[in-house]
């Protein structure tokens, strides 16, 4: 009796990781964040998250917080992920350091989440996005997906310095989602366009990659080695023009009650990498 031929099976796991990192080197990346500096004592570092709805930018502010406090914490709101983005003002979030009047010398900002319903609201975005950029949009502003902010509103500021314009813009993406759509590229690419047009450098940090990987979830020490991943990645890469090696898996902290090593070990290697880049930007501007 002949035996049925085998279907040909998709390999889940790469032999080598597209990504080298040192899973020990926690307390080094730690050591690194907890030491930095900016040569300016009351200048800050500002880095911009933005994306489509639902992605975790929100989530991503609270886990930088939470590796860095060494405990799980919610500075920034979030929402039931099956609902719109939760963001509607524009906000900066800093993070303590020690005690309640020391704060590490960079600011994360929060800002309305990418909607891809009309031509309108994707135009209004990416003038937003690049007023942020440009330090024009003042903390409490809030978003209208209709029109972007005009220079007669209260929270225009019309004299930025250095420390509210944008250094290093971090695109956020869900992994576990649907293939963006073209419209989305798009408006990723024209913001894209924007941020280097006023030398900022951009990255991405991809979220919920235990969502998207069954197998990372059960041993995320292998998430260099996911293909799925790696394909995705690589994938965004050529959509919207981040090199590879400034996107960043990482998984948020979402129903964790204690921060984890391993999950700590990605978001400070991102957050290691977005210093090291925004600073650079900083230099050069």
């Amino acid at each position: 009796m002949g035996s049925s031929p085998s279907r040909p099976t998709q390999r889940s796991y790469l032999p080598k990781p597209w990504r080298e990192m040192n899973w020990g080197d926690k307390q080094s990346d730690l050591q690194f964040v907890n030491n930095f500096r900016l040569q300016t004592e009351d200048q800050q570092l500002r880095i911009l998250l933005h994306g489509p709805a639902g992605a975790g930018k929100s989530s991503f502010i609270n886990s930088v917080s939470s590796v860095l406090q060494g405990r799980v914490t919610t500075i920034a709101p979030v929402n039931n992920p099956a609902e719109d983005g939760f963001t509607k003002q524009y906000t900066s979030y800093r993070i303590p350091k020690g005690n309640e009047d020391h704060f590490y010398p960079f600011v994360l900002n929060d800002m309305m989440s990418l909607r891809s319903d009309s031509r309108r609201t994707r135009r209004a975005h990416v003038k937003d996005v690049k007023k942020a950029m440009k330090g024009n949009i003042r903390d409490g502003y809030t978003f209208n997906p209709e029109c972007s902010l005009s220079k007669s509103d209260e929270r225009y500021n019309g004299s930025p310095d250095s420390s509210d314009k944008v250094h290093v813009l971090v695109c956020v993406i869900d992994a576990s989602s649907e293939p963006l759509q073209r419209e989305d590229v798009e408006t990723l690419q024209d913001i894209r366009d924007d941020a280097a047009e006023l030398g900022i450098q951009q990255v991405a940090i991809f979220t919920k990659i235990d969502v998207a990987c069954s197998k990372t979830k059960r041993e995320m020490k292998k998430v260099f080695r996911s293909k799925l991943l790696y394909d995705r990645v690589q994938k965004f890469s050529s959509q919207v023009g981040i090199p590879e090696q400034h996107i960043f898996p990482v998984k948020n902290y979402d129903s964790e009650k204690n921060v984890n090593d391993e999950v700590d070990a990605l978001i400070l290697n991102a957050l290691k990498r977005i210093i090291e880049i925004g600073t650079d930007s900083l230099k050069n501007r």
